[in-house]
């Protein structure tokens, strides 16, 4: 038997494993399932964010770019860096608020605040609706790791079909718990691959660094560069502001924040956070070393380019461990992801339809959406064709509409009304859609601005709109203060 394909195997029952484990002597209630009893301490917390930062994305989406565009991939590392930084004096704000009036969703946070059941709604069906292309992302990394890495034994439909399945089990039995448990074996396994690769490859292909950053800037003039239009300067910074304020606007990331035990958790992993972000330099230079020894990889193909190069390299059996760490980067976000947009479905939409239903059916109810929700997913990923990393910026472009509303609501008060908040955050995913589905870009538009608005990215362009609008409505909605009277003299 391929012996890559093994140690695949033994990876996805390890997944399964930990989670029937993970469950053993917990009464598995919406809390329990969702948030783990909101007991999570430091590592716990800090592997499940991990886990949601370093998915599928990190190993074929980075390597992919560093392969196909060199200098623009480079948006990445800054992404995670302001990030982090952020997440200081942001999430201790969120969970003291969650904490205190026992909040389950994001949308229960945007409900609680505003006082608005329909901005609920609303928030929670965006989150739904930016959930799905980042859980095909997800199924769309299993396929390639299980297919690649079992040499074609496995084909890409055969491996989104049996992993999706496990993944709705592990989900159902276990929750969030089973996703913690597993995210550490995942973390363990990812710095050695990622490093691993990282390091020997250009020394493996080229000699040294040095040698390989020269070989290609002399077969590629300009590789590493940002070019003048398209992927320039103004497109960086755009979704590097982008992809950092959305960051913790998605809905299972959010949700995570709730499962801590304690605010110092926070600080803690804002500390060693952006350590684990050398993890992508590494990825990096794995794509960089692809890039003159597999040639050719076009379009979304490029997400093959560090398992074409690590086959060439590499016995089957490193290959095999290549392709198991790979199936957890899948399977640990994956099943976040599943977790959250069912307690969302069963939380913020079946309860409002359903007023009278009880906890326990509410429970029962997001455990049932689970396979609802896959099956979705996975319809969407066997029709093929997109890259990684225009996936992610598509989900970032709607999550990141929910950061204005969220940062004006911190205060004692939001300085917001629930009727601008709702338009804002409408007018601005309604902008994304029409610009996704229109294929419509600045340029377009635009014919006659100059280059850097041209190349400004349409996610951040979309929530200038949302601000404008939640502004202007905010501001005709405000209730006027009652003016008293002066007493006759």
């Amino acid at each position: 038997m391929n012996p890559a394909l093994v140690l695949i195997a033994l990876s996805f029952a390890l997944a399964l494993g930990l989670g029937v484990f993970a469950r053993l002597g917990k009464t598995m209630n919406l809390e329990q399932w969702s948030l783990g009893g909101r007991g999570f301490g430091a590592i716990f917390v800090f592997v499940l964010m991990a886990g949601e930062i370093y998915t599928t994305f990190t190993f074929l989406g980075a390597s992919g770019w560093a392969y196909s565009k060199g200098g623009p991939a480079l948006y990445i590392l800054c992404t995670g860096t302001i990030t982090y930084s952020m997440s200081y004096f942001l999430l201790p704000i969120i969970w003291r608020y969650a904490k205190s009036r026992a909040l389950v969703s994001q949308a229960d946070f945007f409900i609680a605040k505003y006082e608005s059941r329909s901005l609920g709604v609303l928030v929670a069906l965006v989150s739904v609706v930016a959930i799905v292309p980042y859980l095909v992302l997800q199924l769309t990394g299993l396929g390639i790791f299980v297919s690649e890495a079992s040499y074609g034994t496995i084909t890409p439909r055969a491996a989104i079909l049996t992993g999706s399945a496990g993944l709705v089990a592990y989900v159902v039995v276990s929750g969030i718990r089973g996703a913690a448990w597993t995210a550490a074996v995942k973390d363990v396994m990812i710095l050695v691959v990622a490093v691993g690769v990282g390091v020997y490859l250009p020394l493996h292909y080229y000699g040294g660094y040095g040698a390989m950053f020269a070989a290609i800037e002399e077969a590629k003039p300009g590789f590493f560069a940002l070019p003048s239009s398209g992927m320039s300067v103004s497109w960086l910074i755009s979704t590097v502001v982008l992809t950092s304020l959305g960051f913790y606007m998605w809905p299972h990331t959010f949700g995570t924040v709730y499962a801590a035990s304690d605010e110092r958790v926070f600080r803690k992993n804002a500390v060693a956070l952006p350590l684990y972000q050398l993890v992508l330099l590494f990825v990096f230079l794995a794509g960089f070393a692809a890039a003159l020894q597999v040639p050719g990889l076009i379009g979304a193909q490029a997400d093959l380019s560090l398992l074409r190069v690590s086959k060439l390299a590499f016995s089957p059996w490193v290959v095999g461990v290549i392709g198991g760490a790979g199936v957890l980067t899948a399977l640990v976000p994956g099943s976040m992801l599943l977790l959250t947009a069912s307690t969302i479905l069963a939380q913020n939409v079946y309860r409002e339809l359903v007023p009278t239903a009880n906890d326990r059916r509410v429970a029962l109810v997001a455990r049932a959406c689970v396979p609802l929700v896959a099956l979705v997913a996975v319809g969407l990923t066997l029709r093929g064709g997109a890259a990684i990393v225009p996936l992610l910026l598509m989900g970032y472009s709607l999550v990141t509409q929910l950061f204005p509303a969220l940062i004006l609501s911190l205060g004692a008060r939001p300085r917001a009304t629930a009727a601008g908040a709702f338009a804002g955050i409408l007018s601005g995913e309604l902008t994304v859609a029409y610009l996704t589905i229109s294929g419509s870009t600045l340029s377009t538009l635009l014919p006659h601005a100059p280059q850097f608005v041209k190349d400004l990215n349409v996610g951040l362009v979309a929530m200038l709109v949302n601000v404008v609008v939640l502004t202007g409505v905010s501001a005709l909605t405000r209730p006027v203060p009652k003016r008293t009277l002066a007493p006759l003299s």
